[in-house]
């Protein structure tokens, strides 16, 4: 299977050094490019791609902005946000908006193609500690919307440990280590509880985890 995708950043040659890097798998396709998020909207429309690599800061319409039209408008495509800090103010509302994971613009080939091929299959980045660790940093910096604390009334005892854990970092491995479980008990936990809150990935888990304060910045 080929996954397809878009590239939007307004610098024409980071679109080009990431076509580049990306054309030579045979797995992969880009299928459009955009300068901004406007436009990246447009593309998405017109291409209906599996992933879209999406820089926060873009003029016409932020990288932010353009994540939660296409999640709203197309929620089976997939975005990455692409950011050069580690911790650039936008990743974490990016996140929020429905982004599955972000991406240096610094990474390795091989991992950047790796990168794609995870979120392609439904999971976060190739390290979700990396992501929980951004959204603990913003979340004690940004005040997320108000969420609900009942929302998490619908989880089993067990399934919040196994969400609080994710959004500690975890692996379904580790998860399944620190539990005692296998690790395909613990994806099921994770999935379950996914099901249950609605949320489309476990990015969205770790995010929902903190809004929520089973999980405490810095913990």
């Amino acid at each position: 299977m080929t996954i397809r995708m878009v590239l939007a950043d307004d610098q024409t040659l980071v679109r080009a050094g990431f076509r580049g890097l990306l054309d030579h798998s045979d797995d992969l396709e880009v299928v459009g490019e955009a300068s901004n998020g406007a436009q990246a909207v447009e593309m998405v429309a017109a291409t209906r791609p599996d992933i879209v690599l999406m820089d926060v800061r873009m003029p016409v319409l932020d990288g932010v902005r353009a994540t939660a039209a296409i999640v709203e408008r197309f929620p089976a495509v997939r975005v990455i946000v692409l950011t050069t800090f580690e911790l650039d103010e936008y990743v974490f509302e990016a996140l929020r908006a429905g982004a599955s994971g972000f991406l240096l613009k610094d990474i390795e080939p091989d991992e950047l193609r790796q990168a794609v091929r995870v979120v392609a299959g439904g999971d976060m980045l190739i390290s979700p500690r990396v992501t929980s660790r951004l959204v603990s940093a913003f979340v004690s910096k940004v005040a997320p919307a108000p969420v609900d604390g009942g929302r998490l009334a619908v989880l089993t005892d067990r399934e919040r440990e196994v969400m609080s854990l994710v959004a500690s970092g975890l692996t379904n491995e580790e998860i399944g280590r620190r539990l005692s479980m296998s690790p395909a008990t613990a994806r099921t936990h994770v999935h379950r509880a996914m099901v249950k809150l609605r949320v489309r990935d476990r990015a969205q888990l770790v995010v929902l985890a903190y809004q929520t304060g089973l999980v405490a910045p810095g913990s």
